[in-house]
């Protein structure tokens, strides 16, 4: 799949991909001078760039693992639309103590391309949600925990039963 990009100016660093087998491509800040995000806070920082997503997909923001591991900076809006036409924007939260500066091209995330599956919704009450078999799950209105190894069907390899 071929999917075209423009750049906001001719210095904006064009998106990459490190390895072949790489899900996502890196994309790089486009600033005027540098932005230091303090713990706690968050920035929105461009990237100079817009990308012609088709119609079915979507370009799914994620983290870099290096960032979060060595910089605590993490990804916080994750969604780009086939619709959206503009500049992206990358929403870095400080999630450290200590506060972190971006510099103009600075690798900051990574876009990932995806399907999208379009639904309708079909309101129903709470007692016939799951009146129809439509998961082999026993969860039910179980939260957080509740598939530690109490369903009978917990523990089996995915697709296989």
């Amino acid at each position: 799949m071929i999917i075209e990009f423009s750049k906001e100016h001719e210095k904006v660093r064009t998106p990459t991909r490190s390895n072949p087998s790489d899900a996502g491509l890196d994309v790089y800040a486009s600033l005027p001078k540098s932005v230091t995000i303090d713990p706690g806070q968050n920035t929105l920082v461009p990237t100079g760039v817009r990308f012609g997503i088709p119609h079915g997909y979507m370009l799914q923001v994620c983290n870099r693992s290096s960032m979060g591991a060595k910089r605590s900076l993490i990804v916080g809006a994750h969604i780009i639309d086939s619709g959206y036409a503009g500049e992206v924007f990358i929403d870095l939260h400080n999630i450290g103590d200590t506060s972190q500066t971006i510099e103009n091209g600075d690798k900051i995330a990574q876009v990932v391309m995806a399907p999208v599956v379009n639904f309708r919704l079909a309101q129903t009450s709470k007692s016939g949600l799951y009146r129809e078999k439509i998961t082999i799950s026993g969860r039910g209105q179980g939260a957080l925990g509740s598939t530690d190894g109490k369903h009978p069907l917990s523990g089996f390899p995915v697709g296989g039963f």
